[in-house]
Formats: structure tokens, C-alpha cells, sequence
């Protein structure tokens, strides 16, 4: 812990691993890694965040999320240590 941080600081943040797949794992350049985010982070931000970071071409809207390996909505909560999937569209045949 550095002088700059606190207690209060490292409290009020999770780490989340973020899982990629398909054209997200080729637009990220990888298959997972670890975020650090304010402890209120809701999925669209992360998400959001994320888009920006690796410039992915996906809208939100075409993907499902899943936390700890279950289909979640956009809406519920993620806490520290969680593993978030974002799912691209899977086409059958």
C-alpha cells in the first residue's frame, strides 16, 4: 500500500476478471484480465470502459453478460472478485 492510498481507498474498490471470447478476445488482444473499479461499477460501465479501452465494434445491446458463470442482466450488481463474460452472438447452422 503506498502512502497515497488509503484504507478508505483500497475499501471502496473491487478487482473484477473479465473474460473474452470471439471478436472481443481479438479486439482486447487477449482472453482475460483484471480491472480495478470504484466499488459502485454497474456492468454497462464496465463495459463501457472496457469499449473504449480496446475500441471494441460491439454495441452492448448485441451481447449477454454473465457473472460467475451465470447469465446475468445488465442491471445487477458485480462485487469484488467477480468474473464477468461478455457473450458475442453465437450464429448456428
Amino acid at each position: 500500500m503506498s502512502a497515497i492510498e488509503t484504507k478508505a481507498d483500497i475499501e471502496s474498490t473491487m478487482d473484477i476478471n473479465v473474460i473474452y471470447f470471439a471478436s472481443l478476445a481479438d479486439e482486447a488482444n487477449c482472453q482475460q484480465e483484471t480491472v480495478k473499479l470504484p466499488q459502485d461499477t454497474s456492468l454497462t460501465e464496465l463495459y463501457e470502459q472496457l469499449s473504449q479501452k480496446h475500441r471494441f465494434s460491439r454495441p452492448q445491446s448485441e451481447l449477454r453478460v454473465a457473472v460467475n458463470d451465470y447469465f446475468a442482466k445488465w442491471t445487477d450488481q458485480i462485487n469484488d472478485g467477480d468474473s464477468v463474460v461478455f457473450i458475442t452472438p453465437v450464429a448456428g447452422g
